[in-house]
């Protein structure tokens, strides 16, 4: 009799928590929670590690510890700001400014070509005031997802004709590439690609069609690779690792320490000793391996959960709502992070060559964090328009009222 209640509890103990679980996620408003809950965490790590990452740097240039990342908090201030006035716009807003946002990026994308700046062999910034620049790539990215779901969305009904459903979303999508790629920034042409992809899988299209663009994204890759010799070298280096470890495979492989002497615990907060130096971009491309050294195993797999549950609540979004453009929209958004974080995470750990995206959310730069912000906030506002979840939200101001009676 003991054996079986002690071969049953836990068993039950676990229904009972698989059902809680089940209980809040069944909730009217558990996607709108994920979603805010998510980012915000992922948002706050991202300035404590880039407080820690950007130290050494910022001290050798600025002669502070704290420039960059004071920098960091003001565009996440920034970013928090843009974030609350999206969750509370309708969704009527973005598809009013959808083709202003549009017309906005293709001119910042061909105004960087004249008077933009040229960082780190690519020039995709424009100078703005005093220390601060701005990467149109980064809006544009935003401008097309909400563009894209509007101009899908009103051609619902012809979309069963290919004409409709690649025209004009497959030559301005490809137009704002060749732009990117103009700036020599083939890791955000690359997004661009991406996020055209997961709308149109959003919208129905047929399966040959993703047949079609994967043949001819990997004769584009190549192309792009061999017309471009540092490419060229990522690319074999990523095929040969280990063969330069003093040359084009330092980066990695100085994550790639970076990664093993966390171990599990890491080393602690603020003690990593790759970035005195040894590892290159450490607050930005490069942050999730000071992570790894820092806090370990443990603080990769949070940051890890973290994405795994944001990219949850957004295609749990994208997969239940009956609106058309949200669905669209919100595939495109978590294409967006999801494959991202996927090239930043992976080009770190020497799984996918480097691209140099940041990783959303976490690494330095104000030009990718205030679009995904304000992304996550429109679909924040999604989230509490859906029938259901403003039923809950009625319910919540009518109980809260009574109280105060």
């Amino acid at each position: 009799m003991t054996y079986l209640e002690n071969d049953v509890a836990p068993t039950s103990e676990t229904g009972r928590l698989s059902g809680r679980a089940r209980l809040l996620l069944d909730h009217p408003l558990s996607t709108y929670y994920l979603l805010i809950g998510a980012s915000l965490l992922l948002l706050i790590l991202g300035l404590v590690m880039v407080l820690s990452a950007s130290s050494i740097e910022s001290y050798r240039v600025f002669g502070s510890a704290y420039t960059l990342a004071q920098r960091q908090a003001m565009f996440a201030v920034i970013g928090v700001v843009m974030l609350i006035f999206a969750a509370r716009t309708a969704t009527q807003f973005w598809r009013a400014i959808s083709w202003y946002l549009l017309a906005l990026s293709l001119v910042l994308l061909v105004a960087v070509l004249i008077v933009g700046v040229e960082v780190a062999g690519q020039r995709n910034w424009i100078e703005l005031f005093g220390p601060f620049r701005f990467q149109p790539s980064e809006f544009a990215k935003f401008a097309l997802i909400v563009w894209g779901a509007d101009l899908l969305t009103r051609k619902s009904r012809l979309l069963n004709n290919w004409k409709h459903l690649l025209v004009p979303l497959l030559p301005v999508a490809g137009l704002m590439m060749v732009l990117v790629l103009l700036e020599g920034d083939f890791g955000n042409a690359f997004m661009l690609a991406a996020i055209t992809t997961g709308m149109l899988f959003a919208i129905g299209a047929p399966m040959r069609l993703f047949a079609i663009f994967a043949g001819l994204g990997a004769v584009s890759v190549w192309l792009l690779t061999i017309a471009a010799p540092y490419r060229m070298d990522r690319f074999t280096a990523w095929l040969n690792p280990g063969n330069d470890r003093l040359g084009v495979d330092w980066q990695v492989t100085q994550g790639q320490y970076a990664m093993g002497t966390g171990g599990f615990w890491g080393v602690g907060l603020g003690a990593s000793r790759e970035k005195w130096g040894s590892l290159p971009e450490a607050h930005t491309d490069f942050i999730f391996p000071v992570i790894g050294e820092e806090l370990g195993l443990v603080g990769t797999l949070a940051v890890l959960g973290l994405f795994a549950l944001l990219a949850f609540a957004i295609f749990r979004l994208s997969k239940t709502t009956s609106d058309a453009f949200v669905r669209v929209a919100a595939a495109g958004v978590g294409s967006w992070i999801l494959v991202q974080a996927i090239l930043n995470i992976g080009a770190v750990l020497g799984l996918l060559p480097i691209t140099g995206v940041p990783l959303p959310l976490v690494s330095y730069g104000g030009s990718s964090l205030l679009p995904i912000l304000a992304a996550v906030g429109m679909l924040l506002a999604f989230a509490r328009q859906e029938p259901a979840a403003r039923t809950a939200l009625r319910r919540k101001s009518t109980a809260m009222s009574l109280r105060r009676r």
